[in-house]
This record gives structure tokens, C-alpha cells and sequence, in this order.
């Protein structure tokens, strides 16, 4: 029977081997079997832009999923927000909103990736404002790749920094914003 299939927060990275390969398998055997694909957010650890050439292995393996007649939607993350045009034609993927509903055999389904629902992080939902914003993107993609990467790094220094000394509940997920979504 064909199923539908969805993953989230995989964080792909070349530094950790392992899971690449796991995933290259998934695609490769179990997602070729399936009625669909979701990959809700954060598939890699970071993309810098669709230039970026370290994923290669893994856009041609989607490409090859997608031309085998499943479809693949992705959903933008925090760390990959920057997936664009250029990831969607190389792939066959289809770039899809968050929150997106979804009717998954006849049961109205909510898609999301989370990231939004931690309202108590203010500061985090400043710079999610600020780095989905259409022209911010375009500046930060006019610049070439190995600025990027820089910039990327210190932004995840900051980041971690932050996160050391920031309480668990205020990064998590807000109870009341799931309610106020559901």
C-alpha cells in the first residue's frame, strides 16, 4: 500500500558521514515506494544558496527520486531558508509554504516546521523576520559564497553563544501558540 512520507530536521552535513549515507539509502529504496515526500524543514545543516555545490551527491539523488514519478515537497527551515529556485529545478522538488494543510486520506493535516511556534525567543523571531525577507535574501545571495560561509559561521558562533545562555522553555515551542494555531 503507498504511503506518504515525511521527515524533518535531518540537519545534513559532509562532517557527519553517517547520515548522509542513511538518507542517500532512504531515497534510494523506501521513498521510491511512496505516494509522496514532505521534507519539513532543516534537510541540511545549512545552505548558504543554491551555488552552494557541497550537496550535489544529494540533489542529483532527489532529482533521480523525482523523475521515478515521486513527487518531493520541501518546506524551508531555519537553517535552510535559502533553498531556492535553482535547488527546486535541479531537483524536481516542489518548495512548498509553512504552515501548509494538506488533506493526508481524507484527514485535514497541518504542516509545519516549528520554528515560528517558539514565540517566547524574540530575538529569534526578529532575525527569522528579517532573514526571510525578500530583498534581505537577494543582498546576502549577491554576495559570493565564500563571504557567505563567513558570515554564516559567526551568525552560528552568535548562535550558539545565545542558546548556552538562554532557558530551555524560552526556545521551545509556546504552548499557547500551538493551541492559537490548531
Amino acid at each position: 500500500m503507498p504511503e506518504t512520507l515525511f521527515i524533518a530536521d535531518l540537519h545534513l552535513d559532509p562532517r557527519r558521514p553517517i547520515p548522509l549515507t542513511y538518507f542517500m539509502e532512504f531515497l534510494a529504496n523506501r521513498a521510491r515506494q511512496a505516494e509522496a515526500l514532505y521534507i519539513l524543514g532543516d534537510l541540511f545543516e545549512v545552505w548558504l544558496g543554491d551555488d552552494e555545490p557541497t550537496y550535489q551527491n544529494i540533489k542529483t539523488a532527489l532529482h533521480d527520486l523525482t523523475c521515478s514519478g515521486v513527487p518531493v515537497f520541501v518546506m524551508h527551515g531555519n537553517r535552510d531558508f535559502l533553498l531556492g529556485a535553482g535547488f527546486a529545478d535541479a531537483t524536481g522538488c516542489q518548495l512548498i509554504d509553512s504552515p501548509l494543510e494538506i488533506d493526508l486520506y481524507g484527514t485535514p493535516t497541518l504542516l509545519m516546521h516549528g520554528d515560528t511556534l517558539c514565540t517566547r525567543d524574540v530575538e529569534y523571531q526578529a532575525f527569522r523576520q528579517q532573514v526571510r525577507h525578500p530583498q534581505w535574501q537577494k543582498q546576502f545571495l549577491a554576495q559570493p559564497l565564500a563571504q557567505r560561509r563567513i558570515l554564516a559561521q559567526q551568525a552560528r558562533t552568535k548562535s550558539q553563544a545565545k542558546t548556552q545562555a538562554t532557558a530551555d522553555e524560552i526556545m521551545d515551542v509556546t504552548p499557547e501558540a500551538v493551541i492559537s494555531v490548531l
